[in-house]
Order: C-alpha cells, then sequence, then structure tokens
C-alpha cells in the first residue's frame, strides 16, 4: 500500500496531477479542491490509497489522512467502487458527507452522481455509526467560485463525465457558468460546476 507521496508536481491536470518521487512520476488521481491546492514546480505531500485491479493499479491522493480514511470506508459500502467514492469526495466536504450520513440526509447524498435514494439509504444505513458528524460542519455544499474558461468546455464537460455525471446536464452546467465569467482556468470551472451539479440534484 502506497499511503503518502511527497514530491514536486509535475503537472496538474482536471482530475490528476504528476507527483515525482524519486524520478519516477506518479499519476495521481484527485478531486478539484485537492488539485487547487497544489503547484506546479513546488513540492507537495499528498495521503494516498492504492486501488488494484487485474488490469490496473490506480493511485488516489488526498488532501489530508481524514479524505483517504473516508475514500476507503465508502468503498466498504456495496456498490460503491473508488470512481464513486472519489466523486463523493469531490462533491461533498467530508465535514458535510459525515453530517449526512449521521443526519440520513439523503437529499444531500443523492446530490453524488451515481447515487440515487437506495444507494444513499445503504451509506446511512451501513456508515452512520462508524463516522462522526462535526458540529460545525456546514448544512450544504459550499459553493466555489464561479469562473471558467471557454476554450476549455469540452475538457470540463469530460471531466464531469469522468466523475459519473451524464454528458447532458454536465454541458449545461459548464454552459451556465460560463455565462458568468470566462477568464479562470480550467479547475476553477470545474469546482464551479460540480457546485451547481450538486445543487440541482
Amino acid at each position: 500500500m502506497i499511503s503518502s507521496v511527497r514530491g514536486e508536481v509535475l503537472e496538474i491536470g482536471l482530475d490528476h496531477a504528476v507527483v515525482e518521487v524519486g524520478g519516477v512520476g506518479l499519476a495521481v488521481h484527485a478531486t478539484p479542491s485537492t488539485l487547487a491546492g497544489l503547484r506546479r514546480g513546488q513540492p507537495s505531500r499528498l495521503a494516498t490509497a492504492l486501488v488494484v485491479r487485474e488490469e490496473s493499479l490506480t493511485l488516489f491522493g488526498f488532501a489530508n489522512d481524514e479524505e483517504r480514511e473516508l475514500f476507503g470506508l465508502l468503498q466498504t459500502v456495496s456498490g460503491i467502487g473508488p470512481r464513486t467514492a472519489l466523486a463523493t469526495l469531490a462533491v461533498l466536504a467530508p465535514d458535510v458527507l459525515r453530517r449526512a450520513l449521521v443526519d440520513g440526509d439523503l437529499t444531500t447524498i443523492t446530490r453524488v452522481p451515481g447515487i440515487g435514494r437506495k444507494g444513499a439509504e445503504r451509506l446511512v444505513l451501513e456508515l452512520r455509526d462508524k463516522v462522526v458528524a462535526s458540529a460545525a460542519a456546514p448544512a450544504a455544499v459550499p459553493s466555489a467560485a464561479l469562473n471558467s474558461a471557454n476554450p476549455r468546455r469540452d475538457q470540463v464537460v469530460e471531466a464531469l463525465v469522468g466523475l459519473g455525471f451524464t454528458a447532458k446536464p454536465a454541458e449545461q452546467a459548464v454552459d451556465a457558468v460560463l455565462a458568468g465569467e470566462a477568464d479562470a482556468d480550467a479547475s476553477t470551472l470545474l469546482r464551479a460546476a460540480l457546485t451547481r451539479l450538486g445543487r440541482s440534484r
């Protein structure tokens, strides 16, 4: 198990970063909020989880150990794989997720793409007693800066589809953000579109 990586950030994409560790560039998949905290050319540390499949080894990165633990905990529930677990953390901050699980807030949980009411009920049933809600947790998904970059529209839509959203709602969310401002980078646009999609579910 690779529990963390530390090194220079060589590249930052919409859904991953490449971190050089011992002369090897490791592709680490992460949420937009985690990627937003990285800077190309600067050293960084990410808590990580390695997902092993017959055909692939995929490394997922997190800003802290708390997010990594939630990522693993989510996957203990039937039907929740690493992709859905990462999408959950992309849409819901850890405190918001814990509170929703403890309170049985199905509306908040179903904001995550790929999780319907039955899936949300299963998450609450199986994880309610395993998480501790923070008393300071916000009641809703934190809003992101609604900035966008027009040439990056297709790239951001593709990233949203990769997180589990269907193409049409993803395109509508990106277009709605682009209608406001078009001078921000792709990662900012992605976070804003995620916020809009989360609130619409």
